[in-house]
């Protein structure tokens, strides 16, 4: 899955020519001598060094932030399991959360959180994998943390029982899911035999049968040091993380030799085609078909992974340009190429009207019968290629994808080489190639696919593999074929109208980020216009007086650039982000989408399709509906009371004249425009200020009201068909103009939150009622609501909120202990340090911020008073704002 991901990157080679490479550099250890002399070091450089028993560990620097990501990767997931013990790698993920040798139920997550950092562990079909974030000072505790959690996992059997019951939980999630159900369907059909056959999670009767000694033995078989490695990436000195590497893991001994695991076989002659049928309560249709590829290493990857992204890997591909622009079958479709280490797939998916189905089918089978990859433009193979590079240049953006890309290609590929060489490839790949590996793999007796229908469908699997059998016939399978100026540092200018300009200069990357923000979005609608900004947002970027929809997104697309539009209940929003190269290209169009948008009357039905679409596939979800109606239920009046995206009805009554007059009055506010990352900063200035002349009107000013909370306090949804029941208790509190309460409420989140949070040791930990339990804010200027979210069985509603009170009376009868409350703080820094790590994340979170007449280091200026809340302050926080009498309760319930 991750390669997936990953190599979707592309030819980095072209990108960073201008560059410097980052060395690295391989280091063996027969005999011990001096840690300084083993390893030298310049910064940036990527050094790997192998223990005496085999244990790799690479180490990266990183000084961009105080941080340090860590990670300890095990050759062994859910592929490595026999089929009597499928989930126990999952299971074991689990359990190493539940108490060690040396620490008890919690207590890792307790001591990382304390810090300011965070961690979790995740399991793949090929590997699981331990891994924490923490402050460079922190980053002994972090190695001794997920090493202790990897071999001192005590698995208490009384913890092991509860924490079976919380897997469960997750696993009745997943089937909630339409894309959990579409993809374990399918890995069961196109890996069938393998022990890739089976989900990662597991079988209800697996996970309830594993005992404490099968995972022991789990452990005794598969945790060899030499079928590790430990990566570290961050402000470190490499050599005090190797000194603690040795301490930590140098004497560990392998028990049993390591034998590679063999390829899947690809048989010369399919059993298929295969269509599989399952009815639901859903709303939508979603579909998965999808042909097995090879393993992660073959020489192949590199061509299907161009192969998908032309087919369907974005908006200008080819499956969505025909099934979704133009013949308007789909809301959506994709094709990915996803490689494990011993098989892969070719996947396309589709989400669709039921009525659509047998025509969109029929139309995907003739389009994939008759397709040849010759058709492709050299335009198009560009584009492509150049989005792959840029997708995987951009996993350097934050710590944590910079040591899962190195770890990556440390782990299953021998070194950063690896990633070269695999750019390389796809620098080679050319339409004969194309030709020759669809022809292979791209076949009618290899396709294997899986519908989830509506319950009252007629459809049956029979009538589709028909379908497949009369167009697309065996016989016919081999058819026809910049040098930028960056400013000196942050700063903010005056712009004429009202508005204001934003520079955060960060040189790290060759890249620029820009959030232009207005007050507004639903707040300046009518009665009877819901969804009106969604939708005009939606339709904003679709096109402009010079370019049409499609010429936009080719655009965009051959300069590996982004931009999108969106609207919230106080603002509206137009962000891009692209390759500071590109810079004089991109700065016209954006101003020209923006002045001169085209909303095209074709285009503005496409959009308002995409909107029916989205808000029937969030009803599908538990979360979805509960989320959609949670400010209509809770405020009655001012935008807040809207359904934000209307209702399907709301929508088809929208006109383009509503369109057009909505965005006439929102354009004219002052805007704020935020600008991260590499810039010409008196270009940006200069265009800046020539944007706002020609929008913005002056004196036209946006009011945040204060809305009115509604009398009726409970709420219940109903979905039926799903496993899970979830309940969010919703108690009212101030808006963020108050920062002292709001300094003390985020300090309060912090605390119930987490894995190491109160909720969580709790509800979970203690009683085993969820796999997730948490608590979360959220604020505009003049209102917010805390909330705490528990999904559980449906027959544990009453426990959990019985729960919750329990939770809220013990923080209001008593005060906590001081070191509960730092580890909250430390959350608090931690989190902010991980979220703003992306150049996008910081010019939002400054332009959405001064929009709101908020200053732009309010985030920051939250933490440092959060530092000052004492214990009696929380409590008195807890009894002012967080009475059960006072809450509103919403469910979601089967």
């Amino acid at each position: 899955m991750f390669r997936k991901l990953l190599l979707l990157g592309g030819m980095l080679m072209v990108l960073t020519s201008c560059q410097h490479h980052a060395k690295q550099t391989t280091i063996e250890t027969p005999a011990p001598q001096p840690l300084a002399d083993l390893l030298k070091s310049a910064p940036g450089e990527t050094n790997v060094v192998k223990l005496k028993n085999g244990l790799t560990v690479l180490i990266k620097q990183d000084d961009r932030f105080p941080l340090v990501n860590a990670r300890l990767y095990v050759h062994a997931g859910s592929g490595y399991e026999t089929p009597n013990e499928a989930g126990i790698s999952h299971l074991l993920e689990h359990m190493v959360f539940k108490g060690t040798k040396k620490r008890g139920p919690g207590q890792s997550a307790r001591d990382i959180e304390s810090v300011g950092g965070n961690m979790n562990a995740a399991t793949s079909f090929d590997y699981t994998v331990y891994y924490v974030e923490v402050p460079e000072e922190r980053m002994a505790l972090g190695l001794d943390v997920i090493t202790d959690m990897a071999f001192h996992a005590a698995i208490a059997p009384e913890e092991l029982k509860s924490e079976k019951e919380v897997v469960l939980k997750e696993l009745e999630r997943g089937e909630d899911s339409p894309g959990s159900m579409l993809f374990k369907t399918l890995q069961g059909m196109i890996w069938k035999g393998s022990s890739y056959e089976w989900p990662i999670i597991g079988f209800r009767d697996t996970v309830r049968g594993l005992t404490s000694e099968d995972i022991h033995n789990y452990i005794t078989r598969f945790y060899q040091p030499q079928s590790m490695m430990l990566a570290v990436v961050g402000k470190v000195d490499p050599d005090k993380v190797l000194a603690e590497a040795e301490k930590l893991l140098g004497g560990l001994k392998n028990t049993r030799p390591v034998t590679p695991p063999e390829p899947i076989a690809i048989p010369a002659k399919g059993a298929g085609p295969t269509v599989v049928t399952l009815p639901g309560q859903w709303n939508k249709v979603y579909l998965g078909a999808a042909f097995p590829i090879p393993h992660a290493a073959s020489a192949k990857c590199a061509g299907l992974d161009l192969l998908a992204q032309l087919l369907g890997g974005d908006d200008t591909s080819r499956l969505y340009r025909k099934f979704k622009y133009e013949e308007q079958l789909v809301d959506d479709i994709s094709m990915s190429a996803m490689t494990l280490e011993r098989g892969g797939m070719l996947y396309v998916s589709a989400t669709l009207d039921a009525d659509k189905v047998e025509k969109f089918w029929t139309g995907l089978t003739a389009e994939l019968a008759a397709f040849n990859p010759d058709e492709f433009t050299d335009q198009e193979i560009r584009r492509a290629k150049l989005n792959m590079e840029d997708s995987l240049f951009l996993a350097k953006e934050t710590l944590s994808g910079l040591a899962s890309k190195a770890a990556y290609f440390q782990f299953f590929e021998g070194g950063e080489e690896a990633e070269q060489n695999y750019l390389f490839e796809l620098n080679q790949v050319n339409r004969r190639e194309m030709r020759t590996l669809y022809r292979e793999f791209v076949r009618p007796d290899r396709l294997s696919a899986c519908v989830l229908l509506p319950r009252e469908s007629k459809l049956t699997a029979e009538a589709l593999t028909g379908i497949v059998a009369k167009g697309w016939p065996m016989d016919q399978t081999v058819a026809k074929a910049a040098d930028v100026a960056t400013g000196g540092g942050e700063k903010v200018v005056d712009l004429p109208g009202g508005g204001r300009l934003v520079l955060l200069p960060d040189a790290t990357l060759p890249y620029t980020a820009l959030s232009l923000y207005f007050a507004g979005g639903d707040g300046i609608l009518t009665k009877g216009q819901a969804g009106l900004a969604a939708l005009t947002a939606r339709a904003l970027t679709r096109g402009n007086l010079k370019m049409t929809a499609t010429q936009l997104e080719d655009f965009l697309s051959d300069h590996a650039a982004s931009m999108s539009a969106s609207a919230g209940r106080n603002v509206f929003a137009l962000e891009a982000k692209f390759p500071v190269r590109f810079t004089d290209d991109l700065l016209p169009v954006i101003r020209q989408t923006l002045t001169a948008p085209a909303f095209d009357s074709a285009e503005v039905e496409r959009a308002r399709q995409d909107q029916i679409a989205s808000i029937k596939s969030r009803e599908d979800r538990p979360l979805g509906l509960a989320f959609r109606h949670l400010f209509p239920f809770l405020y009655t009046s001012g935008p807040y009371s809207m359904l934000h995206q209307g209702t399907a009805q709301d929508v088809e009554k929208l006109s383009h004249a509503d369109i057009m007059r909505f965005w006439g009055r929102q354009a004219m506010h002052p805007f704020t425009l935020a600008v991260c990352g590499q810039f010409d900063e008196k270009a940006i200035e200069s265009w800046a200020a020539g944007l706002a002349n020609t929008m913005t009107v002056p004196g036209d000013v946006y009011d945040f009201v204060t809305p009115e909370w509604n009398t009726k306090r409970d709420e219940t949804f109903h979905l039926p068909g799903r496993n899970q029941a979830h309940l969010l208790m919703v108690f009212p509190i101030p808006g963020q103009t108050d920062l002292e309460d709001s300094a003390r409420l985020e300090l309060l989140k912090a605390v119930l939150s987490g894995q190491s949070g109160l909720l969580f040791r709790d509800l979970r930990d203690k009683q085993g009622l969820a796999y997730t339990v948490t608590a979360f804010n959220w604020q505009s200027v003049r209102t917010g609501f805390t909330a705490l979210y528990i999904g559980t069985d449906p027959d544990k509603i009453d426990t959990s909120l019985d729960g919750f009170k329990r939770v809220l009376a013990d923080l209001s009868a008593k005060t906590l202990p001081e070191e509960e409350l730092t580890r909250a703080r430390n959350i608090l820094l931690g989190d902010y340090y991980q979220e703003h790590q992306s150049l996008i994340s910081r010019s939002r979170e400054a332009a959405s911020l001064m929009a709101r007449g908020m200053d732009r280091d309010y985030a920051e200026a939250l933490i440092n008073r959060a530092k000052d809340v004492t214990p009696a302050e929380l409590r008195d926080t807890v009894r002012k704002y967080l009475d059960p009498a006072k809450a509103y309760l919403v469910k979601v319930m089967p």
